[in-house]
């Protein structure tokens, strides 16, 4: 009984308030979907995918190697190692020069990811930029650049673009839908603490 008493009284000052309940989070959403929609730059993603190794001299070598566990191994541990030379000052200020970006290797960097692909041999280049177009650019130019330093660092016979980066067609971010929904339930749990600190007061 006392219980019920007790949520009477909560619903009865939110009842009581229930201008501050609803336009806080309503305006909080809109002031989120407003900075989301019109203020924030949509950022694009394009990423390519590469493998590297030796060729195998024969079809019966390739296959022998697909299945030695301590052969992929090692290639895993490769990965990290090509994941450094492909984010090195010298590959970035190639792709900066091949494009002639206005931008110094510092600026740059911060727009590459490399990211060894777990429980494989793939290297993933992803890059993020305002231009979709030049996303796939510079994702691209990546991709041959690393090929020619990690050809001529580490002597490999080979380096397979699995994929090649497309001009994205979809914003990751800002992610409008979530930062409204965010928004709006940050706005809720501030406007039920305001009633409560008010009617305590």
């Amino acid at each position: 009984m006392e219980e019920e008493i007790d949520l009477k009284q909560y619903w009865d000052m939110l009842r009581k308030r229930w201008i501050i309940v609803v336009a806080l989070p309503v305006i909080a959403a809109l002031t989120s979907g407003m900075v989301s929609f019109f203020v924030l730059k949509p950022v694009y993603q394009a990423s390519t995918t590469l493998i590297v190794g030796k060729k195998a001299t024969e079809s019966g070598q390739a296959a022998m190697q697909m299945l030695d566990n301590s052969v992929l191994q090692a290639n895993q541990q490769l990965a990290k190692t090509y994941a450094a030379i492909a984010q090195s000052r010298t590959v970035e200020q190639n792709v900066i020069n091949n494009l002639a970006l206005p931008l110094t290797v510092a600026e740059f960097d911060k727009m590459i990811a490399i990211n060894p692909v777990k429980t494989t041999e793939i290297l993933e280049i992803q890059v993020l930029n305002k231009d979709p177009k030049l996303a796939a650019a510079i994702a691209n130019s990546m991709a041959s650049e690393f090929s020619k330093a990690v050809i001529e660092i580490k002597k490999v016979d080979s380096v397979s673009i699995v994929d090649t980066a497309m001009i994205p067609d979809q914003p990751v971010k800002p992610n409008k839908q979530l930062n409204v929904l965010i928004a709006f339930g940050v706005g809720l749990m501030a406007a039920l603490g305001l009633v409560f600190l008010i009617e305590y007061m």
